[in-house]
């Protein structure tokens, strides 16, 4: 069979084929390489070799801009840990429950760059009158549009329904554009506000809100202990 007869059986998607099962060919066949053009997205022409450079440029590229990111993750995470270390010793220095309770919304309020911080508690409290408190003295059965939360056991964040806002943040609830809530066992629950709408997200860890609810959970339960 003659070569033209050959190529004319052949089609680009044989060669294609056959190229991808033997990777190794252009290796043997150097010559064929040099010769091979293809085309880039702009429309110009360049070489295999000039090709296979830029590809891999792009490919480094990207690495590095996704090892970026998880560098920034983790300086971020480590800011945040060292912040709920802070929030830890505030409340073990704090001498009275009011003094524990206060210390925890100021620390929230400042260092996790909130707008608004609410402490929902059920029951007796034994903690004086304050913007940040709301009390429901009959218990969870009072507030029967978090059952639902409360009965899950795990934080929750991002845009919370206006029935829930307005229970937890009264007149501020229309400067609350996405939030974060974390039950507090038979506590009641803590909740944090911002005007940023995207400051809490459904999608981002909770490892760091569960330590907070921890830590507050604690505090409460040491003061039930000395009432």
């Amino acid at each position: 069979m003659s070569e033209t007869a050959i190529v004319d059986t052949l089609s680009a998607g044989d060669v294609a084929a056959f190229l991808r099962h033997h990777p190794e060919f252009l290796t043997d066949y150097p010559d064929i390489a040099a010769q091979l053009t293809l085309p880039r997205e702009q429309g110009r022409v360049a070489s295999l070799a000039v090709y296979q450079l830029q590809s891999l440029r792009e490919k480094n590229a990207e690495l590095e801009k996704q090892l970026a990111g998880l560098i920034a993750i983790a300086a971020e995470n480590e800011r945040l840990m060292q912040r709920v270390h802070e929030l830890n010793l505030a409340v073990l220095r704090a001498g009275t429950p009011a003094v524990a309770a206060r210390s925890v919304v100021a620390r929230l309020a400042e260092d996790f760059q909130t707008d608004q911080v609410r402490l929902m508690l059920f029951g007796p409290i034994g903690l004086p009158p304050a913007d940040w408190l709301v009390h429901i003295p009959g218990g969870r059965s009072q507030v029967p549009e978090f059952s639902d939360f409360m009965a899950h056991h795990e934080p929750v964040a991002g845009r919370l329904s206006a029935e829930r806002l307005y229970r937890l943040f009264g007149d501020h609830a229309p400067e609350i554009r996405s939030a974060a809530m974390m039950p507090l066992g038979e506590f009641g629950i803590l909740a944090i506000g911002s005007g940023d709408a995207d400051h809490f997200q459904p999608g981002m860890g909770t490892v760091f809100l569960k330590m907070i609810a921890g830590t507050v959970t604690a505090a409460l339960r040491r003061a039930q202990e000395v009432m």
